[in-house]
């Protein structure tokens, strides 16, 4: 709305607001000239101004006295300047003198740019909303390989299980396959798949880098827990680790989960919602511990003594079965070094796994590159999502503030990457950990790897630092190359005070806002109108793009970026680039 028009909207309102907090019983004065009785002296305070007076009228009956010349102001803010400029030098006639009169007009153009602000904003909130809509609808997620086998896949008996992929502290993955797929291992392979045309590579044992991709021989892997205190029933089991159990869809948890779930009391450990950027757990059931491909030399401390004469193991135990990924995102970093425009890009498919898990009120507590699986799309470009729940905060009592009343309360695993809230947190009877930004913080630290530079919270020496005691001045700087937009976020996600860092959605929608908005939302064009026209643009974009390459990692990107965009997010990411990049270069 132009100046002149959120003049006129102001003098309204303020004219409204003196009728309504300074008007009185009996006659009203304004500008210092006496209104005289007339039409309108009899009216309501609730009631609405008449019509206009007539050519005829006198200046002084229009509400609280406004002259009838005023109105000349609503059509030239030219004739505005001059007539304040005219106030102000000549003497006042009496009552409220030119600085009264100049004030009134100040403050009804102030009302009127704030009014207009704040409809600028409903109507980009309104926007936002509409763009939300359209793309949560486009982001369904492909069904899960075994959904044509709904009630199928709940028994090890059913599974081909292949070599050792990995282990870690609390369970062993192996690769695996049921035989004879729905309609052949090419429609598996289709209806398994984030994204089809990059199949899942065997690792054979031992080898770091990821290797060539080929035709999923074993599109599935089985991730076997180590049970040691759980015992061997099966409410047992899936009670202890039911924090692994946190993914799974609910196809999954619909075996003999599902019956034992019904009895367990409310508030237990959340359901998460799926997202491309976390994993799936397909099915979860008990089995009998078999010996599987290298159990004897990786693990025989946890087998059942019935398999290994020193094992502590029990005979039952809980399996989850997933989907097969090339790699870890270690593995993957290993072998390839990313250009600062895709490092970026995996950096913000961490933020927008982290922020799906904030939203459901589920905190990670454990991430790291050794917890982070890595796919390709037809380009190369990887696909990350995050897994391994084993340590996660998902208690629908507690949501993502943990009450720390003694040291033995679990405050999640990888110390090295704890957030400062969290590893300097102190019990007592009233002490709470705010997780809400501590997987921020991790991404912040990872972010370092992935723009290929040493961990600084990992080794040891001058270059280690600790959660505990860095400051933020310590950090290493990442080079050059890598864009300020970028320099400046890692290290506002690592800022000692939580309160300081921005959220998961804030962050992503900054590196969205960076790749894909440099030119159009530079300081001098960050404006709200133009803010608009540029996401109505992408989502057109977006739209045609997904339709003619569905399998990039850029699109998918997007269109998370689009259904999860809220205006005052938005606004937030829009003005910490604005400081950034508004600051001298030396502070940054």
């Amino acid at each position: 709305m132009a100046v002149r028009q959120a003049l006129g909207r102001g003098l309204q309102l303020g004219r409204a607001l003196l009728l309504r907090f300074t008007a009185k019983p009996g006659p009203a004065y304004g500008w210092g000239r006496p209104e005289r009785p007339g039409p309108a002296a009899g009216r309501g305070r609730g009631e609405r101004p008449g019509p206009a007076a007539g050519p005829g009228t006198e200046p002084g009956k229009l509400g609280l006295g406004l002259p009838g010349r005023y109105r000349f102001f609503r059509q030239s803010v030219a004739g505005l300047a001059e007539r304040l400029q005219r106030q102000f030098v000549v003497r006042a006639r009496g009552g409220a003198g030119p600085c009264g009169r100049a004030v009134f007009l100040a403050f009804g153009l102030g009302l009127g740019l704030i009014e207009e602000k704040q409809a600028e904003g409903r109507r980009a909130a309104s926007a936002c909303e509409e763009i939300q809509a359209i793309f949560t609808q486009k982001n369904k997620l492909l069904p899960d390989p075994l959904d044509t086998r709904r009630w199928q896949g709940f028994r090890l008996e059913e599974y081909l299980i292949g070599q050792s992929i990995g282990k870690g502290c609390s369970a062993a993955v192996y690769e695996a396959t049921m035989p004879l797929l729905p309609r052949g291992l090419e429609e598996a392979e289709r209806l398994g798949q984030l994204l089809p045309g990059k199949g899942p590579d065997i690792l054979p044992r031992g080898e770091e880098e990821a290797p060539a991709p080929r035709a999923p021989a074993f599109p599935l892997a089985i991730k076997m827990m180590w049970n040691i205190s759980a015992g061997s029933s099966s409410e047992a089991i899936f009670s202890t680790m039911s924090q692994e159990l946190v993914p799974a869809s609910r196809v999954a948890l619909a075996g003999e989960y599902g019956a034992i779930r019904h009895r367990r009391p409310k508030g237990g450990p959340k359901q998460l919602a799926p997202h491309p950027n976390i994993i799936r757990v397909f099915r979860a059931f008990t089995s009998t511990v078999p010996l599987l491909p290298g159990a004897l030399v990786d693990y025989p401390d946890v087998l059942p003594p019935r398999l290994h004469p020193e094992g502590l193991g029990h005979g039952r135990t809980l399996f989850l079965v997933m989907k097969n990924y090339p790699c870890t995102l270690r593995q993957y970093l290993h072998g390839n070094s990313p250009s600062p425009r895709l490092a970026a890009l995996m950096t913000l498919q961490l933020l927008e796994g982290v922020d799906h898990l904030v939203q459901q009120g589920v905190a990670h507590r454990d991430l790291k590159s050794d917890n982070i699986l890595v796919e390709l799309d037809a380009d190369g470009c990887p696909w990350l999502v995050i897994t391994d729940f084993g340590c996660c905060l998902a208690d629908e009592r507690v949501g993502l503030q943990l009450p720390f009343t003694s040291w033995y309360v679990d405050r999640g695993g990888n110390g090295c990457l704890m957030a400062p809230e969290v590893s300097t947190a102190c019990p007592g009877p009233r002490a709470v950990i705010d997780y809400s930004k501590a997987d921020t913080w991790a991404v912040g630290a990872l972010a370092y790897e992935i723009f290929g530079l040493p961990n600084p919270f990992y080794g040891q020496g001058r270059a280690h630092l600790e959660s505990r005691s860095y400051q933020e001045a310590q950090l290493p700087a990442l080079p050059e190359r890598v864009p300020r937009d970028v320099r400046c976020l890692v290290r506002s996600l690592l800022q000692r005070e939580a309160y300081k860092r921005p959220s998961a959605r804030v962050a992503a929608n900054v590196l969205h806002l960076s790749l894909w908005g440099e030119h159009t939302l530079a300081p001098k064009n960050l404006k709200l109108d133009k803010m608009i026209s540029w996401l109505l643009q992408q989502s057109a974009a977006t739209l045609l793009a997904n339709r003619l390459t569905e399998n990039c990692v850029e699109t998918k990107m997007k269109m998370l970026f689009l259904a999860n965009l809220e205006y005052e997010a938005l606004s937030q990411a829009a003005l910490l680039l604005d400081s950034w990049r508004a600051a001298p270069r030396q502070l940054l």
